[in-house]
C-alpha cells in the first residue's frame, strides 16, 4: 500500500507541476482556451487519481476547483485575478494535503475550510451550485434538463493487465454512469480452463449507452487514466429517447447472452425500424471474446520508475565501455585489420546510441523548475509592490536530476534577495531613468564540461564600499587589506553577514546566503558576484556535469593532449604564425569575418609560435560571440569520459577535467569560457 501511494504522490506532484505552469501562463493570457483546457484537464486527471486511491477529500476538494474552470471554458464565468489567487493557494494546498489526505494537521485542516469557501463562493456567483451540496468524488455532475441531449454508445475494453498498475476500471463505469440516464451491459471474455485462469487479469468489459448533455470530448476525458492500456470506443447515436424504448432495452438484455458483434447490429438494426436513421456513424468493430487471445493489441507505455542508483550504475557501465571502445579503435589504427576496423565501427556506433539513451534517462531540462521561480516572481512582487519581469533563457540546459532538486532552493532564496534587496520600486526606477518595470533574467548554458546558471537583475546593484565596511565592522577585514570588488563581494556569503538596515519576512537577517554557497559547494560547483551601482547585479552558479560523457576534439600543443568539447566548436581553420605574430589587435580575417583569438602556447607559458610554420585555429563560441584559440595539431573527434581533476588543477579553472584516452595517456579538458574569460581580465589588466 505504501509503495501505491508514493506512486500516487510521485504523479499529483507531476500534475501540479503542470497545473502551476498553466496558471502562471493563464494569468499572462487570460483568454488563452488551451490553457483553460489544460487547467481543467489536469485538475480531471487529479480528481480521477484521488478518487481511484480512495483520497475523497482531496477528489472533493479538486471537483470543486474544476467546477469554477469547467465553467470558464463553457463561457459561464470570466476568469479574474482573485479566482487566479484563490487556484494558486489552492495548489499550495493540495502540495500540502497530498501528504496529509485525511487533513490530520489543523493548519491544513483551516487552509482546506477557508479555501472551500472561497471556491464555492466564486460557483455561488453563477448560481450554478449550492455550497450545501456534496458532490460525488467519482462522478461528474450533470443535469440531463439543462442542454442538447446526445445519446452515446461507449466500448470499454481494459487490457487484461490494467489491474497491475494500480487501476480500477469500476472508477470508470461508475464516472460513466454519473453522465445521464444509461444502461451499462457487462461481458466477460471466456478462459478455456481453469488451469489457464490468471486472478490478476482484467477479463471484464463494457458496453455502455448513456444519454446526456456533455460532448464527446467531455466522454473521452472520463477515460484520462486507462487511455494507455485499453481499447475505447466513443459512438454518438442521433437518437433521444433511446434508452426508454422498450424494444431496445429488450435487445440490450439479450445482448448480455450474445457476442457483441451481434449487439450492435441488432441495435444499429433497431434505430432504423424505430424511424431514425443513424449516419455518420463509425461501426463498432468488436471482436469476440474467443478472438482476443489471436489479437494484436498495442502496447503503450508512457513512462517507468527507475530508481537513481540503477542509473548511475548504468551511467559507470556506459562510461567504462567508451573507455574500451577507444582502446579498441587505437588498436585497430595500429593493425589495420579491416574485419577488426568493422567491428571497431559498430561498436563506437553502438556505443554513442548507448550514451544517448542513458543521458535521456538520467537528465532534465533545467526548465523544469522555472515555474516554481515564476511563480515566486509573481508572489513577491506584489507583496513588495514592485512590477518584475521575469525573463529565462537556457531552458533546455540539462542537469542530473538530484543536482537540480538540490540547486532549487539556492536559486529560489537569490531570486527572493534580488527582488527584496536589487530592484527599486517603480517609483525610484522611473526617478533614475529606468523603465518602471524590472527585470530578474535567469540564464543558464554549456560551457567546457560545466554548466553556468545566472540571475541578474537591472536594481541598485551593490556598493562594495558599503560591503567593505560592514566587513570591517564585524572583524572580518582589517583597514589597509587590499582586495578586489570580486573579494569583497564575497563576504556576501559569510554567515551572519548583512547589510540590510530593516529585517523583512524576505530578507535580512544574515541567514541564507552562507546556505546558499554551502549547498552549491557540496554540489562541487563555485559561485561568484558582479554587480555595478545603479546598473545591476549578475550571480553565477558554476556546476560541474555529473554524468560528463562528451563529444570532444582532440587537439595538441607542445606535445600535451587537450579536448575541447565540440558543442563549442564552430569550425577550424590553418593559419599562418606569422600572421598571429605580427598582429597588434590580436583580430584574424576568416571569411570575411574579423575574428579575436587567443595564442594558447603564449599564454600557457610554453615557447612562442615559429614565424615560418603553421598552426589550427579553432574557432569556438563564447555567448554570443566567437574566439580563435591556437593549436599545434588537430588530431580528431574524441568520445571522452571525463574524469575530476586533482588538487595540483584546482586552481586552474581553464582545466575542467580529464581523460584517459585509448593508449593509457591522459588528455587534459578544456573550459574555453573560463579560457576567454581569464585572457579577457589579463588584457585588461595589461591595459591599466
Amino acid at each position: 500500500m505504501e509503495e501505491m501511494k508514493e506512486t500516487y504522490i510521485q504523479e499529483a506532484n507531476e500534475l501540479l507541476e503542470n497545473l502551476e505552469s498553466s496558471l502562471l501562463s493563464l494569468e499572462d493570457n487570460p483568454n488563452d482556451k488551451s490553457n483553460i483546457e489544460q487547467v481543467f484537464r489536469v485538475m480531471h486527471t487529479l480528481k480521477g487519481n484521488s478518487s481511484m486511491f480512495g483520497l475523497t477529500k482531496i477528489a472533493e476538494f479538486v471537483h470543486d476547483l474544476e467546477t469554477i474552470y469547467d465553467k470558464i471554458r463553457q463561457g459561464e464565468m470570466e476568469l479574474s485575478k482573485e479566482i487566479l489567487n484563490t487556484t494558486l493557494a489552492s495548489f499550495d494546498h493540495l502540495n500540502q494535503i497530498i501528504h496529509d489526505s485525511e487533513l490530520s494537521e489543523p493548519k491544513n485542516q483551516e487552509n482546506h475550510v477557508s479555501l472551500i469557501a472561497q471556491i464555492h463562493k466564486f460557483i455561488n456567483k453563477t448560481g450554478a451550485e449550492n455550497t450545501n451540496s456534496k458532490p460525488s468524488v467519482t462522478t461528474t455532475n450533470v443535469s440531463v434538463e439543462s442542454g442538447a441531449l446526445k445519446t452515446f454508445h461507449i466500448h470499454f475494453e481494459p487490457n487484461e493487465e490494467l489491474f497491475l498498475d494500480g487501476s480500477n476500471p469500476l472508477f470508470v463505469i461508475a464516472e460513466l454512469a454519473a453522465l445521464g440516464k444509461n444502461i451499462i451491459v457487462p461481458h466477460f471474455k471466456k478462459v478455456a480452463s481453469i488451469e489457464e485462469f490468471v486472478p490478476t487479469n482484467c477479463i471484464t468489459y463494457w458496453d455502455v449507452y448513456v444519454e446526456t448533455t456533455v460532448d464527446k470530448t467531455d466522454v473521452q476525458d472520463v477515460f484520462v487514466f486507462v487511455e494507455g492500456n485499453s481499447k475505447i470506443e466513443i459512438t454518438e447515436i442521433p437518437f433521444i429517447d433511446l434508452i426508454k424504448n422498450s424494444a431496445f432495452n429488450e435487445v440490450v438484455l439479450a445482448s448480455i447472452f450474445k457476442d457483441l458483434k451481434t449487439d450492435v447490429t441488432s441495435i444499429q438494426l433497431l434505430a432504423e425500424s424505430i424511424g431514425t436513421k443513424v449516419t455518420a456513424v463509425k461501426k463498432v468493430e468488436a471482436v469476440a471474446a474467443t478472438e482476443t487471445k489471436t489479437e494484436n493489441k498495442e502496447k503503450v507505455v508512457s513512462s517507468i520508475r527507475v530508481a537513481s542508483d540503477k542509473l548511475d550504475e548504468l551511467m559507470n557501465l556506459v562510461s567504462e565501455l567508451v573507455t574500451t571502445q577507444a582502446s579498441l579503435t587505437l588498436y585497430n589504427e595500429k593493425f589495420e585489420t579491416p574485419e577488426l576496423e568493422i567491428i571497431s565501427e559498430n561498436i563506437e556506433k553502438l556505443s554513442r546510441r548507448l550514451r544517448d539513451i542513458a543521458f535521456g534517462m538520467t537528465l532534465v531540462p533545467i526548465n523544469n523548475m522555472f515555474s516554481r521561480f515564476q511563480r515566486l516572481v509573481r508572489d513577491v512582487s506584489d507583496m513588495l509592490g514592485k512590477e518584475v519581469q521575469f525573463v529565462t533563457e537556457g531552458g533546455e540546459t540539462e542537469l542530473d536530476k538530484s543536482i537540480i532538486e538540490t540547486l532549487t532552493d539556492p536559486l529560489m532564496h537569490i531570486i527572493r534577495n534580488s527582488l527584496d534587496h536589487g530592484l527599486e520600486t517603480p517609483e525610484d526606477r522611473m526617478f533614475l531613468g529606468k523603465p518602471r518595470k524590472g527585470t530578474v533574467k535567469l540564464k543558464a548554458f554549456y560551457s567546457g564540461i560545466s554548466v553556468y546558471v545566472q540571475i541578474i537583475d537591472d536594481g541598485k546593484g551593490i556598493d562594495a564600499e558599503i560591503i567593505r565596511a560592514k566587513a570591517i565592522s564585524k572583524g572580518f577585514l582589517r583597514e589597509e587589506d587590499v582586495l578586489t570588488d570580486k573579494e569583497i563581494f564575497d563576504f556576501i556569503f559569510y554567515p551572519g553577514f548583512s547589510t540590510a538596515a530593516v529585517v523583512t519576512d524576505i530578507s535580512g537577517r544574515g541567514v541564507g546566503m552562507d546556505v546558499v554557497k554551502r549547498n552549491i559547494t557540496d554540489l562541487k560547483g563555485t559561485v561568484s558576484v558582479e554587480s555595478t551601482v545603479n546598473v545591476g547585479t549578475t550571480l553565477t552558479i558554476k556546476l560541474p556535469l555529473s554524468l560528463s560523457i562528451i563529444d570532444g576534439l582532440l587537439v595538441e600543443i607542445e606535445k600535451v593532449n587537450y579536448i575541447i568539447p565540440l558543442s563549442v566548436v564552430n569550425k577550424c581553420y590553418e593559419v599562418n604564425n606569422a600572421d598571429m605574430l605580427h598582429n597588434f589587435n590580436k583580430l584574424l580575417i576568416l571569411e570575411d569575418k574579423q575574428v579575436p583569438y587567443i595564442n594558447i602556447r603564449q599564454e600557457f607559458g610554453y615557447e612562442n609560435l615559429k614565424e615560418d610554420e603553421k598552426s589550427q585555429l579553432i574557432v569556438v563560441s563564447d555567448g554570443d560571440h566567437e574566439v580563435g584559440i591556437s593549436v599545434d595539431y588537430i588530431v580528431g573527434e574524441y568520445q571522452a569520459v571525463v574524469k575530476p581533476i586533482g588538487k595540483y588543477y584546482k586552481n586552474q579553472d581553464f582545466i575542467s577535467g580529464a581523460t584517459i584516452l585509448g593508449d593509457g595517456s591522459i588528455a587534459l579538458v578544456m573550459d574555453t569560457h573560463k579560457i576567454v574569460e581569464l585572457y579577457t581580465e589579463h588584457v585588461k589588466m595589461e591595459a591599466k
